[in-house]
C-alpha cells in the first residue's frame, strides 16, 4: 500500500553526443547489460493455499517470504542485491558520474526563509557536506544571536537511518519538544530540552508522530500506535517531569478503520482530535488552556461525512462535504458548534475543489483546484471582496506556506513549475504586491528560460479528457525521436501537481520530455475525479495512464521503444497493473516499494494500514470487492510471457508496503517471464518507505535508476551512441 511518496515515472531517451543536443535524432542501441538467467537467485517454493468462503482458492508459492526473522529470507534478499550489483557493473562509472552531477546542483550551505512566531525568528539550514538540517531561532531580530534548537546531524551520528519528525516550542518559549525515527517504520520517539539552560530533560517516550503543547507550558498531548497494525489509536496527556506511567489516556479510537490524528488550532486556543480515514470523520475539541478537561465531539461520525475545523474569533470554521462533493466552508459558534448551527461561508461549487483554508484577522485564504491546476483564493472578511493570485505559467504548483501570524496582511505562499524552482513569495493581500523571498538555488548552470512547459489533454478510452503536464528543453524535435518521462499516481485523492524537481534536469538536458499524467484517482479535477479512480472504478486509473502514454506516442512527443515507467508505493500498483495490461508499451519499468499483492495484503488486518484502506481498494471479505481487486492485483495477474526490463526497489523496514510484496512479485515474475530482459531487485536494509533519510544518500538511489535506464539504451557516460 500505500499512501506516501507517490511517484510514477515513464521515460524515453534521445541521442546525444558528448555535449547532449536535444535537436539530434535517435537510434536506440542495444543494452549494455548481459544478465544471465542461470545466475539469478532462485528462492524455494512452498505453496500456501489462500481460500475464500465462496470457493475461490489462490495458491501463493512465495508466501513464506513474509517471515521477516527467517534467515533464509534475508539470504534471498541479499542474494538479489548481489545479483543486481553484478548486472549493473557496466554502469558503475556512470552511476558515480550521475551522482556527482546531481549533487553539484545542490547549494550545500542553504537555509530556509525565516518565519516569525511568538517573538522569535525560526530558520532551518543545511551546512556544507552534511546530510541533515540544523534548526535555529533568533529572538526578536534576524541580527540577534542564533540559538541552536536541534542539529539533526548530531542526532544521526552513528545511525543508519534518521528521520526528523518535527519540533514544537512551548508558548513561554522555554521548553522544546522534538521527535525522531531511527527505525524507518514511522516509529517516533519524542525528546525534550530546556531552552533556558540548554539541558536535555529526562522525559522521553515513544509516540505515533503527533505532539502538541498545552498553554500551561508544562503539559504535552501526544499520540501512540497499535503495536501490531501501527494504527494511530490513542491520545495521551503527559506532565513534564513526571514518569510516563502516570500519563493519562485521553482518547482511544477503537474502530479499526479509523486513525486518531492530533493537532492544534492556529490561534493556539484549541486541541483537535480527528478520528478519520478517507471521508468518514469525527472531530473532538478541547480548550488548550484546560488540558485536564474532556474532549467534546462536534458531530458524531457518519459514513462518508467529512468535516475539519479551524478556530477564528468566536467561531469554528468548518470545511465539509455535507451536501457538497467538492466541499464547502461553513461556520458555527464555539459556544454551540452542533451541525444545526452551521452556516455557509463559501458555498459548494461544481467546478472548484476546496482543498483547504487559512485564516487571518482580516482575510480568509483558500487553497483550491480547478481545471487540473491548483490556485489560491483571497477573500476579505468585511465585505467578501475576493481575488485569485496570478501564477503566470500554463502548468504549475502552488500552495499556502507556513503562516503562523494572525494579525497580518502578508500571506506567504510557494510556487513552482516543471521548469521553475520553488519560489517563496510574501504576498500583500491588500495591495496585491509580491515580494519574492527566495528562489531555490539550482547550481550547475541551470536557466529556467531554456525550457518550455505545456498543459495538454489526452482522451481516455471512455471519452474522458485527462490532463498532462509537460516540460522539455527548447529545441527538442516533436518527431517521435526524443525521450519522454511521464509521471502519475492516481490514488487516495492525492493531487499530483506539476512542481519542480532538480534531479530531472539531468534528463531534460539530455533531450527528455518530462510529463505528469493527472489520472483519475487523484483530485486534480475535483472529488468526482477521485471517486472515478477508486474501489470498483480503479481500472480507470490504469487505463488513463496507458491512454496518456499512447497519446504522447501518437502525438510524436516520443516513441514506444524509448518508454520507461517508474512508480512508488500505490504508484507501484499502477506500474504493476499497466505492465500486465500493456507489457509491449514499455522499454523498462522502475517500481519502488510497490503495492503489488493487493488481495493478500487487504485480506490481512494485522498488516499496517490495511483496515483503514477498505474504502480505497475494497474489503476482500465481500465477494464483489474481492473479484474486482483480483482483476488488477499485479501479483495475481502475472502470467507466462514477455515483460519489459524491470528494476524493483524496496526497503526492509518499510511499514507501509512490506518488503515481501515486491520480493514475491519478483520471484514469481522470474518463473513466468519468457524474455531475456533485465529483472533486478534491490532491498535497502537501512531505508524506509521514502528511501534513505539523508539528502545525499537519496541521490545515490536516483543515480542508480538513471544509470539503469541509460544502460538499457546503450549509453556510455550518460550519452547515447549514434
Amino acid at each position: 500500500m500505500k499512501h506516501f511518496l507517490p511517484i510514477i515515472i515513464i521515460t524515453f531517451f534521445t541521442a546525444c553526443q558528448n555535449t547532449p543536443s536535444p535537436n539530434q535524432p535517435t537510434t536506440v542501441r542495444p543494452s549494455i547489460f548481459t544478465p544471465s538467467s542461470a545466475s539469478h537467485p532462485h528462492p524455494s517454493q512452498t505453496p500456501k493455499e489462500l481460500p475464500t468462503p465462496w470457493g475461490d482458492t489462490r495458491s501463493d508459492e512465495y508466501y513464506w517470504l513474509n517471515q521477516r526473522e527467517n534467515p533464509a529470507v534475508k539470504a534471498y534478499l541479499e542474494a538479489e542485491n548481489r545479483y543486481a550489483d553484478s548486472v549493473l557493473a557496466p554502469v558503475k562509472g556512470l552511476r558515480s558520474k550521475l551522482y556527482d552531477e546531481l549533487k553539484a546542483r545542490i547549494k550545500e550551505d542553504d537555509e530556509t526563509v525565516p518565519y516569525f512566531k511568538n517573538g522569535y525568528w525560526y530558520v532551518s539550514r543545511f551546512e556544507k557536506g552534511k546530510e541533515y538540517p540544523v534548526f535555529i531561532r533568533k529572538k526578536g531580530d534576524l541580527n540577534a544571536t542564533e540559538e541552536v534548537l536541534v542539529d539533526v546531524n548530531t542526532l544521526a551520528a552513528g545511525k543508519e537511518y534518521c528521520q526528523f519528525g518535527g519540533l514544537q516550542v512551548s508558548l513561554d518559549n522555554q521548553l522544546l519538544a522534538y521527535s525522531v525515527d531511527y527505525s524507518g517504520r514511522n516509529l517516533y520517539k519524542v525528546y525534550f530540552k530546556n531552552l533556558s539552560t540548554g539541558k536535555d530533560l529526562p522525559d522521553s517516550f515513544d509516540i505515533g508522530g503527533s505532539f502538541v503543547w498545552a498553554n500551561d507550558n508544562k503539559t504535552i498531548l501526544y499520540d501512540t500506535k497499535d503495536n501490531v497494525t501501527l494504527r494511530n489509536d490513542k491520545i495521551w496527556r503527559h506532565l513534564i517531569g513526571s514518569p510516563q506511567k502516570q500519563d493519562v489516556l485521553m482518547y482511544h479510537e477503537k474502530d479499526e478503520t479509523q486513525y486518531a490524528v492530533l493537532n492544534k488550532s492556529k490561534s493556539e486556543q484549541f486541541f483537535f482530535i480527528n478520528s478519520s480515514y478517507t471521508q468518514t470523520v469525527e472531530v473532538q475539541y478541547l480548550d488548550a488552556n484546560n488540558p485536564t478537561g474532556n474532549f467534546q465531539t462536534i458531530r458524531p461520525r457518519e459514513k462518508d461525512f467529512y468535516y475539519e475545523l479551524e478556530h477564528w474569533n468566536d467561531k469554528f470554521l468548518i470545511r465539509t462535504n455535507w451536501d457538497a462533493k467538492n466541499f464547502r466552508l461553513m461556520e458555527a459558534p464555539v459556544s454551540y458548534p452542533r451541525r444545526e448551527n452551521w452556516k455557509d461561508v463559501l458555498p459548494h461549487r461544481n467546478d472548484v475543489l476546496l482543498d483547504g483554508f487559512t485564516v487571518f484577522k482580516d482575510y480568509l485564504v483558500t487553497s483550491e483546484h480547478k481545471g487540473g491546476l491548483s490556485q489560491i483564493h483571497v477573500i476579505r472578511w468585511t465585505d467578501k471582496a475576493d481575488h485569485y493570485i496570478e501564477m503566470g505559467e500554463p502548468t504549475y504548483a502552488c500552495s499556502v506556506d507556513n503562516n503562523p501570524e494572525f494579525d497580518t496582511k502578508i500571506l506567504r505562499y510557494n510556487f513552482s513549475s516543471m521548469k521553475t524552482p520553488t519560489t517563496i513569495v510574501d504576498y500583500n493581500m491588500e495591495t496585491k504586491a509580491k515580494e519574492v523571498k527566495k528562489i531555490a538555488p539550482v547550481l550547475g548552470g541551470f536557466e529556467a528560460n531554456n525550457y518550455q512547459t505545456e498543459f495538454v489533454w489526452a482522451t481516455a478510452r471512455d471519452g474522458v479528457k485527462v490532463p498532462i503536464s509537460l516540460v522539455y528543453k527548447k529545441g527538442v524535435p516533436r518527431d517521435g525521436s526524443v525521450p519522454c518521462h511521464i509521471t502519475g499516481y492516481g490514488s487516495y485523492g492525492y493531487s499530483y501537481d506539476p512542481s519542480f524537481n532538480r534531479d530531472k534536469v539531468s534528463l531534460l538536458d539530455r533531450g527528455f520530455v518530462v510529463a505528469i499524467a493527472h489520472i483519475r484517482g487523484g483530485m486534480e479535477m475535483g472529488y468526482q475525479w477521485y471517486e472515478d479512480g477508486k474501489m470498483t472504478h480503479k481500472m480507470n486509473t490504469f487505463n488513463d495512464f496507458i491512454d496518456c502514454a499512447d497519446f504522447l506516442v501518437k502525438e510524436k512527443y516520443t516513441s514506444a521503444d524509448r518508454l520507461f515507467a517508474e512508480g512508488r508505493s500505490a504508484g507501484g500498483l499502477l506500474m504493476g497493473a499497466v505492465t500486465n495490461m500493456r507489457p509491449d508499451l514499455f522499454k523498462g519499468i522502475i517500481t519502488g516499494v510497490p503495492f503489488v499483492d493487493v488481495l493478500t495484503t487487504m485480506s490481512d488486518p494485522s498488516i499496517p494500514l490495511t483496515t483503514g484502506e477498505y474504502t480505497e481498494w475494497g474489503n476482500p471479505a465481500y465477494k464483489a470487492e474481492y473479484d474486482y481487486m483480483k482483476q488488477y492485483s499485479p501479483y495475481d495477474n502475472l502470467k507466462k510471457g514477455n515483460y519489459p526490463n524491470m528494476l524493483v526497489l524496496t526497503s526492509f523496514a518499510d511499514s507501509q508496503v512490506q518488503y515481501f510484496e515486491p520480493a514475491k512479485y519478483v520471484a514469481r515474475m522470474r518463473d513466468l517471464k519468457t524474455d531475456q530482459h533485465v529483472l533486478l531487485f534491490k532491498t535497502s536494509m537501512s531505508g524506509s518507505h521514502g528511501g534513505s533519510s539523508g539528502r545525499f544518500k537519496r541521490l545515490e538511489e536516483r543515480a542508480l535508476e538513471y544509470a539503469w535506464m541509460m544502460g538499457l539504451l546503450g549509453m556510455d557516460g550518460g550519452e547515447m551512441k549514434q
